[in-house]
Parts: C-alpha cells; sequence; structure tokens
C-alpha cells in the first residue's frame, strides 16, 4: 500500500512539475528505502555523486532517517524525500548531488534554476555561496573528496560553473531557503552538480554553533528545478551582435561590469561573456584577444594593474566555461588608449572598459 502511495505521489508531482526539465526533482523515486546514511548515490532516481564521498538521503519511509536525524531536524520541503551534503568540513571534504535534465538545454535559451537549502542544526558554520556546475556529461568519481573547477576548466569537455551567493550567508536552520537565478544555456547542458566547489581556505564562512569537535557546514537540499523563461531583451540583442561578428574588430562589451575598484566579474556579466563563449565553440577556427582598461583616475601603475585584472577576470571566466588557454590571451592598457575625455563623468565611464578581438587562427 505504502509503493502505491508513493507511486500516486510521484505521479501527482509530475504533473505539478510538467515545465520542470529536472528529473526526479524532490527525490521522490528510490530503489530502496534509506535505513542508513550514504544511502544517495545508486539509490535515488536520475542522481548520483560525482565523488567518492558519501551524500545523505532522508526519507519519511524510513525510521533513521527521516525528518529527525543525524545533522539535525528538518522536514522535506516537498513530498517525502530529501538530501543532505557537506559544504564546509576537515581536509576539505566535500559532498556534492549529481541531477539529469531531460533533453539538452537550448542555446541562448534563459532558464529558471532553482532549488531549496536549510542548514542543519548541528552544523558549527554556514556559509556565502552554493555552485552549481553544468556539464554534458556525468562526473563520475573523481579522484578527490573536492571538485577542483579550475583543474576541470583544463579537459576537453565544456563546462559552465555559476556561484551563487547569498547577501550575507545561508544560515537558516529552521526555514527553507529559496536560491534562483536566470542562467543563460550554452546549448550543451544535459547535467548538473550542486555543492560547494571553494576550498576550506577560499570558502567565506561564519561560525554559528560553538563546538570544540568536528567543524562543519551541512545542508538539506529539496526541489530542484530547471524552467525555461521568455528571452530578455539584453539577450536578444547579443544574439544580434553575434551574428555580425567579424574578425579583426575590436568589440566592446556593453555589460561587463565589477566591482568599483576590483576585478571581480558581477554576474550580469555572465550573459554577454557566454554568448562568445558560445560563438567561440562554435568557431573553433577562432582564437580572441582580451582588453582592458581604464580611464586616468588613480595612479598609473594601479591602473595598469587593474586593466591586467581585469581582462585576466573575463578570460579565466571564458576557460571556466571550457575554452581551452590556447585560444585565448589578455592585455591590460591602463589609460593609454582613451576613447573618450576624461576630463567628464561620462567619457571616464566609456573609457573604463573591456574588448575583445576575434582572431582566424593561423594553420600550421
Amino acid at each position: 500500500m505504502k509503493h502505491i502511495t508513493t507511486i500516486i505521489s510521484c505521479l501527482i508531482c509530475n504533473i505539478i512539475l510538467a515545465q520542470n526539465l529536472v528529473v526526479n526533482p524532490s527525490f521522490e523515486t528510490y530503489k530502496y528505502c534509506p535505513e542508513f546514511i550514504s544511502n544517495f548515490n545508486k539509490n535515488v532516481t536520475s542522481w548520483s555523486t560525482p565523488t567518492f564521498a558519501t551524500t545523505d538521503y532522508f526519507n519519511t519511509c524510513a525510521e533513521r532517517m527521516n525528518s529527525i536525524n543525524h545533522a539535525g531536524n528538518q522536514k522535506a520541503k516537498t513530498g517525502n524525500g530529501y538530501v543532505g551534503i557537506y559544504t564546509f568540513s576537515d581536509k576539505n571534504y566535500r559532498e556534492y548531488i549529481q541531477g539529469e535534465l531531460r533533453q539538452k538545454l537550448e542555446e541562448g535559451i534563459t532558464y529558471k534554476l532553482s532549488f531549496y537549502v536549510s542548514l542543519a542544526e548541528y552544523s558549527t558554520h554556514a556559509i556565502s555561496h552554493i555552485d552549481v556546475l553544468f556539464m554534458p556529461i556525468p562526473l563520475q568519481n573523481t579522484n578527490s573528496n573536492q571538485i577542483n573547477i579550475k583543474r576541470l576548466s583544463k579537459q576537453a569537455v565544456a563546462s559552465n560553473f555559476l556561484e551563487i551567493p547569498h547577501d550575507d550567508f545561508y544560515a537558516d536552520t529552521v526555514n527553507w531557503i529559496k536560491i534562483d537565478v536566470e542562467y543563460t544555456a550554452l546549448g550543451f547542458e544535459k547535467y548538473f552538480t550542486i555543492g560547494n566547489f571553494s576550498s576550506n581556505r577560499k570558502t567565506k564562512k561564519q561560525n554559528v554553533l560553538s563546538s570544540t569537535g568536528k567543524q562543519f557546514s551541512y545542508y538539506y537540499i529539496d526541489d530542484v528545478s530547471v524552467k525555461p523563461i521568455a528571452k530578455n531583451e539584453t539577450q536578444l540583442s547579443t544574439e544580434k551582435e553575434q551574428e555580425s561578428f567579424e574578425n579583426e574588430t575590436i568589440y566592446t562589451f556593453k555589460n561587463v561590469l565589477f566591482e568599483f575598484d576590483k576585478a571581480k566579474l558581477l554576474d550580469t556579466s555572465k550573459i554577454e561573456l557566454n554568448s562568445l563563449y558560445t560563438y567561440l565553440f562554435t568557431n573553433p577556427d577562432l582564437n580572441v584577444e582580451i582588453y582592458g582598461h581604464t580611464d586616468n583616475t588613480g595612479t598609473e601603475v594601479r591602473n595598469l594593474e587593474l586593466s591586467q585584472q581585469r581582462a585576466q577576470a573575463v578570460s579565466k571566466y571564458l576557460m571556466s566555461l571550457g575554452l581551452p588557454n590556447e585560444r585565448i590571451q589578455f592585455f591590460g592598457y591602463a589609460s593609454s588608449k582613451p576613447i573618450a575625455t576624461n576630463t567628464t563623468a561620462e567619457g571616464r565611464e566609456l573609457n573604463r572598459r573591456v574588448e575583445f578581438k576575434l582572431i582566424k587562427k593561423i594553420k600550421d
């Protein structure tokens, strides 16, 4: 009877989530009831773990692995099942969940990616971001417990990495926090992995529970969704510009933006960079050069450093999507190549820019 109830519940979920491209989005379908921790991999339908780490599966069908468990007390956001992963722990130990989409995402289409998280009560720390990695094929048994994005970007397989920051920290141990972000597809995405891809040293974290024992962040996850949304004006404009790209012509990025006096890309920059990557991906005979520029405010030494760092940030992002490093070069010119006057605020804003040029590969 319980098995029939589970099937009916899953059918209802599938009807409600008809637009959702994630297979088994709330972890309701499984092979066997999880009586012990680590019963996620090879059990929850269409989900897996990309490393040898042991992700946990919770379901009300099991007395030990339900709403009251080893990490805290939380009910599923939807249905009866949810998962738990370590996002920060000793020796960079990490756990991940890897999901599957019903079909590849369509190039140029914008999707809404969303899922819910809740910090387990016994966690000593909360972290400031949760990450998602899209790939055309599933990751399998990576040697390290922590997935290294920099190392992964050097491989031939395309990938796209998203860091989803919180305004503060994902620290709610009572309620489910909804994480959602708009994502413009590059056209190869069929699998995705959720977790923390940063090392302990680079993970921004907040202490939430005093303990002399193990230091860790453990998050519950439920209701994962990827749904298409209408194209916006920015995307349509970018796609139109792509069609008119010419070799050996310098183009200025219109929406590649940075924090003041820093080289950290703002999220709004990624739509335009994703579009450029797609163009390069479909035109493998082209290389690209990236040029960073500043206005004349500040010292020339700092301006040169900043222009180089920003051009490098753009280059690194393109490489993180899968562009081989031999196809890209970056340069910083400080304020030496203005395109407008530096005597007005408007002119200085035009001079603070990042440009790119497409170059035909020289055949051996």
